[in-house]
């Protein structure tokens, strides 16, 4: 089956069985005979896909981090694996079952890492798609500039991982991807080349015995950097302590988010405005949802108020 998202499009895909539409999506869920989803769907969109996967008792190997981070709280992880490299590092680190005092993931810090603050006030779409490491969609690669993708990965990682002590710092080559901190004074860290394969390849096959990547090789690494990651350059940062602490309310960043993206992407705020608009609907709804339902109608009533 293939699915696309508009009607114009489907005379466009040389294939037997053409599909369009949201709905379509969850479908061909139910129909596949596979019994591995794989989620890589941006936004809020992959959620009702998520909910499918689990509702027809497949395996999902989840890369729409958006899922968990607006309805955490309502999604059985039971079999969920994720293929995001952060959280792959987690659940790799985690498999010697020591006392874990907190999981610290790392980001690239995005296109502005090294820009001069003052220019963050006219950065464009442009500059912000520029991003030092990777080649990505537009969506991702606003929130990796923003730092609003790596927020999003902590609430993530709580949801996957349990309660606990999470954070997140900048590493500029991209070769550490999670570090945890054991109660004894250890840390151990997940060093590997990024590549996709390495996390999607455990999701097939937990007993991984072959060779996927090439390993790091810290002669030519040089040396690792670490840089905290400050408010001042990424203002999203100063409302991450009460998201985590109300993982159940990310619901409304997300919203928020989305719609500010939209409104960035088509010129009528600036790059700074993104977080400004996040923070503000984030402090604007005092609630939590008790249900999935909660959820979808929370996530509309944001939208709503972040179009104003």
């Amino acid at each position: 089956y293939v699915v696309v998202a508009d009607k114009e499009d489907v005379q466009n895909v040389e294939h037997h069985d053409v599909r369009y539409s949201q709905e379509a999506i969850l479908e061909v869920i139910e129909l596949a005979s596979s019994t591995l989803v794989v989620n890589a769907l941006v936004g809020f969109l992959g959620l009702r896909p998520t909910l499918k996967a689990i509702e027809c008792n497949k395996k999902l190997a989840l890369a729409n981090k958006e899922s968990l981070v607006v309805a955490g709280a309502f999604v059985d992880t039971t079999n969920i694996v994720p293929i995001d490299s952060e959280h792959f590092a987690l659940w790799y680190l985690l498999q010697n079952s020591l006392h874990v005092d907190k999981m610290t993931i790392t980001a690239s810090g995005g296109a502005f890492r090294d820009t001069p603050l003052e220019q963050l006030k006219t950065a464009s779409l442009k500059d912000a798609l520029k991003h030092p490491n990777w080649s990505m969609g537009q969506k991702i690669t606003i929130d990796s500039a923003t730092m609003v993708n790596k927020l999003f990965e902590l609430i993530e990682a709580r949801w996957f991982f349990g309660e606990g002590s999470y954070d997140a710092i900048i590493e500029p080559k991209s070769l550490v991807h999670a570090m945890i901190d054991f109660r004894d004074g250890s840390s151990t860290m997940h060093l590997a080349n990024a590549n996709m394969q390495l996390p999607i390849a455990f999701a097939l096959d937990r007993e991984m015995k072959e060779s996927i990547l090439k390993p790091v090789n810290l002669l030519e690494a040089g040396s690792l950097e670490f840089r905290k990651i400050e408010s001042d350059r990424y203002p999203i940062w100063d409302i991450k302590d009460a998201v985590m602490n109300s993982p159940e309310k990310a619901v409304i960043v997300n919203a928020a988010n989305e719609v500010a993206i939209e409104k960035f992407v088509h010129n009528k705020i600036g790059f700074l405005d993104i977080s400004a608009h996040i923070v503000k609907a984030f402090n604007a709804f005092d609630v939590k949802p008790n249900s999935l339902d909660d959820v979808f109608e929370i996530d509309k009533a944001v939208r709503e108020f972040s179009s104003q």
